[in-house]
């Protein structure tokens, strides 16, 4: 079986509001099903889609952190999904959320595993690592696509890790650059 795609499905307490928050940092709304609606859609580009419930399929909760990845156990605080959007320039983006009043919890931070990135905060406590591939070899290769992001990843989790876990993430296919 091969999967023909992936839709991450958020659980929210106002599915208006939610849309609207996605609007703010360049979504756009996609459709929504009810009258009034409990269940839609965002997007952004030609792939990225994100389902949105209200009250239901899975988690969601803020926890009392105002950080994530800047203090010992800020990143377990919140209580909804943290998901990884892939975009050219993690700085513009941040101007933009930080204009439009969105809640950023990292700014923007080179990370040891070749990726800059800004984690942004929605109501419901569901985390984004808004990131971009800052390897020097790589800001040349176009847009990063999900395969190319798990390769960027073991890559440098390889580095990263080898000494400490010699086998990490060698029972992983090889998705290539």
């Amino acid at each position: 079986m091969e999967a023909k795609g992936l839709t991450p499905i958020l659980n929210v307490s106002d599915i208006a509001g939610t849309v609207a928050w996605f609007e703010k940092w360049g979504w756009k709304r996609l459709w929504d099903w009810g009258t009034p609606p409990t269940f839609g859609a965002v997007g952004s580009g030609k792939e990225a889609c994100i389902f949105l419930c209200q009250g239901a399929q899975g988690g969601r909760g803020r926890g009392a952190n105002t950080t994530t990845f800047q203090k010992d156990g800020d990143e377990e605080g919140d209580k909804g999904v943290w998901m990884s959007v892939w975009v050219d320039d993690v700085d513009e983006m941040h101007k933009h959320c930080v204009a439009a009043g969105l809640e950023v919890t990292l700014p923007p931070t080179d990370m040891p595993w070749n990726v800059r990135e800004m984690h942004l905060r929605h109501p419901d406590g569901h985390v984004f690592r808004v990131a971009a591939d800052s390897s020097p070899k790589n800001r040349t290769a176009g847009p990063v696509g999900p395969m190319r992001a798990i390769a960027m990843f073991r890559q440098s989790f390889d580095l990263a890790f080898a000494a400490s876990v010699p086998f990490f993430g060698r029972d992983l296919p090889d998705f290539g650059p």
